[in-house]
Order: structure tokens, then sequence, then C-alpha cells
């Protein structure tokens, strides 16, 4: 029985299965949207929204504690300059998870989880745009 055991096991041992939440919170905190599985997506979306919590908090503890998790030095200062004041309006509800069906090759139910409130995309190179343009009208 599993009586009070809380949380997925998602077939791995506890080390690898830290290892593996702690990684996919990095990425997304990285690129603010990763596809993955529906069951790590849903294991990873609570420690991804105590992360950006702990940016909106801001002080030094808080810096510390999000550093055990986050493996990606970059991705903290990113969380504390970029992603926390973004949702500093925002009493919670950091993320979003879009179901994309089943995965090609063994059919596990696939996810797409993003920041709900995620920074413009980068605009494309002007040189760029004006050969598509030039291409169009011949």
């Amino acid at each position: 029985m599993r009586h009070r055991k809380a949380g997925r096991a998602l077939s791995r041992s506890r080390s690898h299965r830290a290892a593996l939440v702690r990684n996919q919170v990095t990425a997304l905190l990285r690129h603010e949207a990763i596809v993955t599985t529906e069951a790590k997506a849903k294991s990873i979306r609570p420690v991804a929204e105590r992360m950006i919590t702990l940016g909106k908090r801001g002080d030094l503890h808080a810096r510390r504690q999000a550093a055990a998790v986050l493996t990606d030095k970059k991705v903290l200062r990113r969380l504390f300059r970029e992603v926390a004041p973004r949702f500093e309006d925002r009493p919670g509800g950091y993320t979003r998870i879009i179901k994309l069906g089943p995965r090609r090759g063994d059919g596990a139910a696939m996810a797409h989880i993003e920041l709900v409130e995620r920074a413009a995309p980068e605009p494309v190179a002007a040189a760029t745009a004006e050969g598509d343009a030039d291409d169009a009208s011949e």
C-alpha cells in the first residue's frame, strides 16, 4: 500500500529523482518553457513555483535556498534579476502546463510547461526579414 507516500517516484531512485527535478527546474527557468512528460511536468511545477517565490523575496537567505536547488549560477542570477520581478504582483500560479498528447516512440503523455508571463521573444534580425520579403514579392 502507498499510504502517506506523497509525490511521484518517476521510476527512479531518490537521488536520481532529485537530480532530475533540479535539472528540469533549471532548464525551465533558463528557457521559460520546456517540453517533457506530463508526470515530470507535474513534479517540477511546485519546485519551480517555490523558486520564483524565493526570487520575489530576494534576500540573502532566499538566494542561498534557491542556489541549493538550481544547478547554474547564471540561471540563479537571472531568476532574481529578471524572472521574479515580472511576477511581483502575482500571488502564485507562475507556471502553466499544456498537454500535448502521446509521444511517438513510447506513447508517454507529453506536456509543455512554461512560465505564465514569459519574456517577449527576441526580434528577428532586420536583414533576415528583408530577405524574406524580397523572396515573397518575386
